[in-house]
């Protein structure tokens, strides 16, 4: 039976510096998905051209636009690097640049030349959900991203802010305020 290896992590991205390789409909794609769920990424794009919508959105969210053909000096000093061109010697030569430098790095849909997906994601305040298929499926990720969306509640931030409000006034070690938020948070998981 398959099975999705892959390891889930939330990032600060406004601790990390992403690059984007490419200007043309993915890379917007791409910037839009990063910003819609991280407004304050730190983002930088190379290309030789950006579509007027791209430019209006990295604009949006003062992300820097370097017209040039792609180089590897524009690693230095990034964390991640998403790659979008429609040329595949270039992204093949980025993603080699990669591993040569140690930089986390996802060529848009060509699975072998990535070291992470971006999947569904769900943001209700404080809730954050997301959704991985192995990079098999965007499209099932999309409709379980909308399923999530419809059934969680829209104010799920006022419960989390007050089971974080109460966590603070548990008294005990460790192992017992555990218990005591497990036995509290049982009713989410119930089934009627």
């Amino acid at each position: 039976m398959d099975r999705n290896n892959l390891y889930p992590i939330f990032l600060k991205t406004s601790n990390l510096h992403i690059l984007i390789v490419g200007g043309g409909n993915v890379a917007e794609e791409k910037l839009n998905f990063l910003t819609k769920s991280s407004p304050d990424a730190k983002v930088t794009m190379v290309s030789n051209m950006y579509r007027k919508a791209t430019k209006k959105l990295a604009q949006k969210f003062d992300v820097e636009l370097i017209t040039d053909l792609y180089h590897a000096k524009y690693l230095m000093g990034k964390h991640m690097v998403i790659v979008t061109t429609d040329v595949p010697k270039v992204n093949i030569q980025v993603y080699n640049d990669c591993r040569s430098f140690d930089k986390l790095v996802n060529v848009a849909d060509n699975p072998p030349y990535c070291d992470f997906y971006m999947g569904g994601i769900v943001t209700k305040g404080n809730v954050k959900i997301a959704i991985s298929t192995n990079g098999k499926s965007p499209t099932t990720a999309k409709r379980l991203r909308q399923f999530f969306e419809d059934v969680i509640p829209n104010d799920i931030n006022k419960m989390v802010q007050n089971l974080n409000d109460y966590r603070k006034t548990i008294k005990g070690n460790f192992e017992q305020k555990v218990d005591k938020m497990n036995e509290i948070t049982q009713k989410l998981v119930e089934k009627v």
